[in-house]
């Protein structure tokens, strides 16, 4: 039995730690990744707006699968943890070798060794010291951090670049973990929700797509908002000024637009909407009395107080409808949207005790106007107006932003700096000649590490004084005698 387990944990390291396991699962987060940003998502995406893209069947499905709200599917979270398991089995697996690779290089190359190396040269000299010191001045010239190696019976010499090369990968896998890590926290502890505001509004609670309301630990006041519209009167842009208050206070002011949201305390403020609310802020109206004597004065009414006309006649707002619509005899609303505003206005007169319904305009069978001692003209009205914020908590993002930056750092390394290495052995050749013997390798980037090559050889000749010639680096097979 415990063989049995053994055998299958052992398979399923294997099986985890594997490069092709890494791969596909990475392959499947951003197949389903793009599938996110192609699909609506909740609550970014309007409800209404996803009534209008899918029909009620496929939205129920999308909604079933997790797909309008991918980044905090259980199923996604769960893959993501699966990708992050196999880079860590895949690393442990392989960083030992890469680790002694990277700290402890051979510096001494024997026979063995300078046979099978692919890329080596050879430089002519008199004196062993004298080569060897050339060498080492042509290593710092290069960068190539040059290192003494005593042997058995010879001096040798070894220098190298870019070490930090070889643990490249492994930043990649870092900043790879981080992101994913960051994704992870906020699919679990993160939450998007939407508010609306009109001005002068405030509000300390957020509701989330699924119906959960967030507390906040601050308000957030709405001070204006508004629009701005191309030549041809389509939206440019809405903006909104917000206002944080903690313990009472204003602590910060920000106009935000769409892509500038406001930050404070990890929520982060969004300009989603903006719209009419369907109620009024300030009606103008130009009133004269219904005789004809005397001139018309302009009043500006609110709800929330009435307007003197005269010493015994006042008028009040009862009701604004943005949109209405009469049916048996009765006025109903249509939408929100000010397309047919009609006004109700609530007459008083002390002097007769009569009060009497004047409409705007005049609606048959409702309105009292003719009766009125006042008629009324409107000249302006001023309809409120709400900014829509969408409102996020994203905890793990300092952990997303940190692997980004990582990832950039680390692909820079894997692609933009070559691991060289270069050996300096003093030989006598199958002609017994005494030769410098100059090998190099690299990690990748095969042309580079050539030209380095040659620039390698041509500065040791120049340091020994030998006129440079073209030497190009030679296959090992055409110096098996060295």
């Amino acid at each position: 039995m415990a063989g049995t387990i053994h055998s299958a944990s052992r398979k399923l390291w294997q099986t985890l730690s594997a490069i092709k396991t890494g791969v596909i699962l990475l392959i499947l987060v951003v197949i389903i990744s793009a599938a996110g940003t192609v699909i609506l998502q909740r609550p970014v995406t309007d409800a209404d707006d996803m009534q209008r893209a899918y029909s009620p069947q496929m939205l129920r499905v999308l909604d079933a699968l997790g797909l309008t709200d991918v980044f905090h599917a259980w199923w996604f979270l769960l893959l993501m943890t699966l990708v992050s398991l196999s880079i860590i089995a895949a690393s442990i697996q392989r960083f030992p070798n890469a680790w002694r690779y990277f700290a402890r290089p051979y510096k001494s190359p024997d026979e063995t060794f300078r046979k099978a190396l692919p890329t080596q040269a050879q430089i002519p000299i008199e004196n062993e010291e004298a080569g060897l010191m050339a060498a080492e001045r042509a290593f710092r010239r290069m960068r190539l951090g040059p290192e003494r190696i005593v042997g058995e019976n010879r001096f040798s010499l070894f220098g190298e670049r870019n070490r930090i090369s070889e643990l490249a990968v492994y930043i990649v896998h870092a900043s790879l973990l981080l992101i994913f890590l960051g994704g992870i926290v906020d699919g679990l502890w993160g939450w998007r929700g939407y508010v609306a505001l009109t001005r002068g509004q405030q509000s300390g609670q957020v509701e989330a797509q699924n119906g959960t309301k967030h507390q906040l630990p601050f308000l957030i006041r709405c001070d204006g908002a508004g629009q701005e519209n191309y030549a041809d009167g389509s939206p440019k842009k809405w903006w909104s000024q917000l206002t944080v208050l903690e313990d009472g206070r204003d602590v910060l002011h920000k106009e935000i637009v769409v892509n500038e949201p406001l930050v404070y305390r990890g929520v982060r403020f969004y300009q989603a909407s903006y719209g009419p609310t369907g109620k009024l802020d300030e009606l103008v109206l130009a009133a004269s009395l219904t005789s004809g004597t005397g001139e018309a004065k302009q009043i500006a009414l609110t709800f929330d107080e009435p307007a003197q006309l005269d010493a015994d006649t006042s008028v009040r707002m009862a009701e604004f409808i943005p949109d209405y619509v009469v049916r048996d005899g009765q006025v109903y609303t249509r939408s929100a949207q000010v397309e047919n505003p009609a006004v109700h206005l609530i007459v008083e007169s002390r002097k007769t005790g009569k009060t009497f319904n004047f409409w705007l305009p005049a609606i048959p069978g409702v309105e009292q106007n003719a009766a009125s001692p006042y008629q009324f003209e409107a000249k302006d009205l001023k309809t409120g107006y709400f900014t829509g914020l969408e409102v996020s908590h994203e905890p793990g993002q300092w952990a997303v932003w940190t692997g980004v930056v990582l990832m950039g750092l680390g692909l820079g390394v894997v692609f933009y700096l070559v691991h060289m290495r270069f050996w300096i052995v003093p030989v006598h050749n199958a002609r017994g000649q005494l030769v410098l013997w100059l090998g190099g390798t690299a990690n990748k980037n095969r042309e580079v590490f050539e030209e380095r090559f040659q620039r390698l050889v041509e500065e040791i000749q120049v340091e020994l004084k030998i006129k440079p010639e073209p030497c190009a680096p030679t296959h090992a097979a055409s110096l098996a005698g060295v």
